[in-house]
């Protein structure tokens, strides 16, 4: 990793422990701490339609116990708490049969036990409130520099949103905010409603697609310098490692392999009007490249997709399985789980696109203080704004 000042984060706890826990560290002091925004996006992961039992038992709220003064991060590392009501850690069953689907088997094995139960205490997608709070928190700093990020559901089963490239964030947010399972399209949404509800009274489960857009975001945030300095490799590896994603794309994403490539780049046109606007007035007709181009920012929205596959516990359908400790055939122990829990996926998806877009803002205009990446930003801007003076100044009239 760069050598540069740096965000990062780790997370503790198990579904069924006493709390989840995160460490942040590298937030710039002065920083101020918007609880509302991180309890706000926890009660959005609990919600959706298709949620199981455990979001009923369940009120996210997030506790500072280190790093925040006055409202305010001093630079310290900041200690996240989230406090799970259903802690019953020592009192669950084993769970020998494991789940098709799920890291059951592949953690029993890798830890030599037969009890599963060790594996999914901690592989659970409970763990994902910690990341939604960080990401949540993290939006703070986004929102002092003027990047947003929205996310929405675009696809469960069958059914498929219509949403235009063009849609304001503003209007993408209200519509997302008016629809149960957290999608833009109201004719799309009753669709995917209705396949939620027939998939409940079979005892089956849905994945589904959603979209995270992310709006503001400078010219030059990530590197080509090195493979791993890629903003685009770091977010796909960030929403690659949330629980059921099986798949990321950027942009157009796969279908650039069906196309030439005059149909895929994205032609650059310059627009003054613009010149004092994050993308310094470079525009683009199209926006194929999801915003990102040789793994930097090219001032376009950045444009990220990824596939939730269906849950892998079936409450009317469990799967054929082996009983770890006869080795007999049976079928698959039940935990309680969603029928869908795409929607929530989304809001995980944007919540740890939000981090890493803030790890490259700390990581390019990093400072101690928040005032002080603030000047680095601004200056920074204007010294990009000048590209081209001199040169232009020295041409032969």
């Amino acid at each position: 990793m760069p050598s540069m000042a740096t965000l990062t984060y780790r997370t503790a706890g198990e579904s069924h422990g006493p709390a989840l826990i995160s460490i942040i560290e590298g937030l710039p002091a002065g920083l101020p701490i918007n609880a509302e925004i991180i309890n706000s996006e926890l009660r959005r992961r609990q919600g959706g339609y298709g949620r199981g039992g455990r979001q009923r038992i369940e009120t996210d709220t997030a506790a500072f116990l280190t790093g925040v003064r006055h409202g305010k991060a001093i630079g310290s590392p900041l200690v996240l708490q989230i406090v799970n009501k259903d802690s019953r850690l020592d009192d669950t069953p084993a769970l020998v049969k494991p789940r098709p689907g799920h890291a059951d088997l592949a953690g029993s094995i890798k830890w030599l036990t037969t009890d599963c139960r060790e594996t999914l205490e901690r592989a659970s997608a409970r763990e994902t409130a910690n990341r939604v709070a960080v990401g949540a928190l993290c939006r703070s700093l986004l929102s002092a520099f003027g990047i947003s990020v929205v996310g929405f559901v675009t696809r469960i089963a069958g059914a498929a949103a219509n949403v235009s490239p063009s849609d304001a964030p503003e209007h993408l947010l209200t519509r997302r905010d008016a629809s149960e399972v957290y999608c833009p399209d109201e004719r799309a949404s009753q669709a995917m409603i209705d396949l939620i509800k027939a998939a409940k009274i079979e005892g089956d489960t849905l994945g589904g697609i959603v979209e995270t857009r992310v709006y503001g975001c400078p010219i030059g945030l990530g590197s080509c310098v090195h493979w791993d300095w890629k903003l685009d490799s770091r977010i796909a590896a960030e929403v690659m490692g949330i629980q059921a994603i099986k798949g990321v794309e950027i942009g157009l994403g796969f279908k650039t392999a069906e196309i030439p490539g005059s149909e895929v780049h994205d032609p650059i046109m310059y627009d003054p009007a613009q010149r004092n606007s994050p993308n310094l007035g470079f525009v683009r007709e199209t926006n194929n490249a999801g915003g990102l181009e040789g793994g930097m920012t090219n001032g376009q929205p950045i444009v990220v997709r990824a596939a939730m596959k269906p849950i892998s516990t079936l409450l009317k359908k469990p799967m054929p399985s082996v009983d770890l400790n006869t080795k007999a055939a049976g079928k698959a122990d039940y935990e309680r789980s969603d029928v869908c829990a795409v929607s929530a996926a989304g809001v995980v998806v944007e919540n740890v696109i939000a981090f890493e877009i803030a790890r490259s803002m700390v990581e390019k205009f990093g400072g101690d203080s928040l005032a002080e990446m603030r000047t680095n930003y601004d200056s920074f801007l204007a010294a990009a704004r000048e590209l081209g003076k001199q040169a232009a100044q020295q041409l032969p009239r």
